[in-house]
């Protein structure tokens, strides 16, 4: 969290902006001197305020709580640059959210793989009014994720990201398996 940082200067001393009368007055400066300790870390912050809010930049406890702020799909056990990208990657998961493309991003931004996702819907265009209708007649949402080293809360984090990223119509199903390992000789 933000403290008060020892020999931090602050960069709008009070004591330069006293009246002349304070000015030469000992008690006075060392008292402003102190508000200015006081003060020297708010101002440190508001000084690079952009940095707070560029999750590249950002300090990880600020970057966590960020996370939260901005709705990213975050559990606070990912490794920091997988946090930092779900900060950055949270507007446009919300402007895609309930699409394919939407499921698959917010997938891979937590998990740091691919998913396989099979649906049944599709779309088409006929200038023949009644046509035939793509897809089946059954929604339905199959989202398989290859892992090197599955466990239970896997399979669970992953229902959990599907529940809240899929169509809210769309009946689902999911999978987490064990990935191929492939031998290196």
């Amino acid at each position: 969290m933000r403290g008060s940082i020892d020999g931090l200067g602050s960069s709008a001393p009070i004591g330069m902006m006293l009246p002349a009368v304070f000015a030469d007055d000992d008690l006075a400066r060392r008292f402003v001197g102190g508000l200015d300790e006081v003060l020297a870390p708010i101002l440190a912050v508001l000084d690079c305020l952009d940095s707070y809010f560029t999750p590249a930049l950002a300090p990880v406890d600020f970057t966590r709580w960020l996370a939260g702020w901005v709705g990213a799909e975050t559990d606070g056990s990912e490794p920091e640059a997988r946090l930092r990208e779900a900060v950055a990657a949270a507007a446009y998961l919300h402007r895609v959210r309930g699409t394919r493309r939407g499921l698959y991003e917010a997938i891979r931004l937590v998990f740091g793989v691919a998913p396989e996702i099979t649906e049944s819907g599709g779309a088409a265009w006929d200038a023949r009014p009644l046509g035939p209708v793509p897809g089946d007649r059954r929604p339905r949402l199959h989202v398989t994720l290859r892992l090197p080293d599955p466990t239970r809360a896997d399979e669970h984090r992953l229902d959990s990201l599907v529940a809240a990223a899929r169509p809210a119509h769309m009946p689902y199903t999911v999978q987490v398996t064990a990935a191929e390992r492939t031998s290196e000789r």
